[in-house]
């Protein structure tokens, strides 16, 4: 009988400072009601204090899972580390993360695909279990935004979007009769690669980086608000539909829809496109803002632990990021 994955445990992990959009206005030109409106986002999480990276954030969410899942750390054979925002430039932040867990010698793979980068690792995932090559991956979703956000009159259209957090699951051999991953599905169009990026430092430049550069803040994250806008309402649906019809479902039989968490009003739209009830769609931006990787794994875990995710939910998972890529999948757990 060919194996079949599933998702056996979640675990998720907040900073303790809280940044509010009233804290924000105190920075540069903006205000609550104005974020608010435009995003849905009302508070955020930032690191702390220096010396804070993704793998920090993603160690205590990778022990949630693993005891979730009933699981110890020396059970997990292969690490995934979806991040935009990896400790640091190289090497990458899965390697940091097995030798903070103390696994030694197991393979750790970091995935750049943005917003859409949990959906991408669960699909290799899927395929490393199915084909027996692993038994127990773990996949990390976590992000440090706060630090290269340009918190000033410039950057604040993109600087209120972002929030620093993380989010693991542990994927596995199903056993249930119908658990299991059933649909992950994969796309990108690189048409869309400048509308959402960092510019610099680059490699493609000598040098890298220049006063230049770093003067008229190429270094932070820029966007075209309405492309990015655009293209997410048309793509998130339309893979959301893709994978329910793969899957052999329909709206009427999803549980719960948990789509990445870039803007409320994205999410708001999207489900009205998909028919799918307000009280079955996940939001959390308008608490942690957007965590990118680890969206979707917070809402997992956030969502089992509050009794909206159980034994026998099917759940819809779609997500739209920079690249631009885009991702849906069904789950059920």
């Amino acid at each position: 009988m060919a194996k079949r994955a599933a998702i056996l445990g979640s675990g998720h992990y907040l900073p303790s400072r809280v940044v509010t959009n009233d804290d924000l206005a105190a920075m540069f030109e903006t205000s609550d009601e104005w974020i608010v409106q435009r995003t849905g986002i009302k508070e955020r999480r930032f690191i702390e204090h220096d010396g804070i990276g993704a793998s920090d954030l993603a160690l205590p969410a990778a022990k949630m899972a693993l005891e979730q899942a009933g699981r110890e750390v020396r059970d997990v054979d292969a690490i995934i580390f979806a991040t935009l925002s990896p400790d640091v430039y190289f090497p990458g932040a899965g390697c940091y993360l097995g030798h903070k867990l103390g696994l030694g010698g197991v393979p750790a793979l970091d995935v750049r695909n943005q917003c859409s980068g949990f959906l991408y690792s669960l699909s290799v995932a899927d395929a490393w279990i199915r084909a027996g090559v692993y038994r127990n991956v773990l996949i990390a979703g976590a992000e440090v935004h706060s630090t290269g956000i340009e918190l000033t009159d410039r950057g604040r259209d993109v600087a209120v979007l972002f929030g620093d957090g993380a989010g693991c699951v542990l994927v596995g051999e199903a056993s249930g009769e119908s658990e299991g991953i059933k649909v992950v599905e994969l796309h990108a169009d690189g048409v869309g690669a400048e509308e959402l990026w960092v510019e610099a430092p680059a490699s493609r430049r000598i040098p890298r980086l220049t006063e230049a550069m770093l003067d008229e803040g190429r270094h932070y994250p820029q966007m075209n608000g309405r492309q990015v806008f655009r293209w997410a309402t048309e793509k998130m649906p339309e893979v959301a539909k893709s994978v329910l019809g793969k899957a052999g479902l329909g709206i009427e039989d999803v549980d719960l829809f948990i789509p990445h968490q870039a803007n409320m009003r994205i999410n708001q739209m999207v489900a009205a496109r998909l028919g799918i009830a307000e009280d079955k769609v996940v939001h959390n931006i308008q608490r942690y803002g957007n965590t990118t990787a680890a969206t979707i794994p917070i809402g997992i875990s956030e969502s089992w632990r509050e009794g909206k995710l159980g034994a026998g939910s099917r759940v819809l998972f779609s997500a739209f990021g920079a690249g631009f890529t885009w991702a849906g999948a069904v789950v059920e757990f």
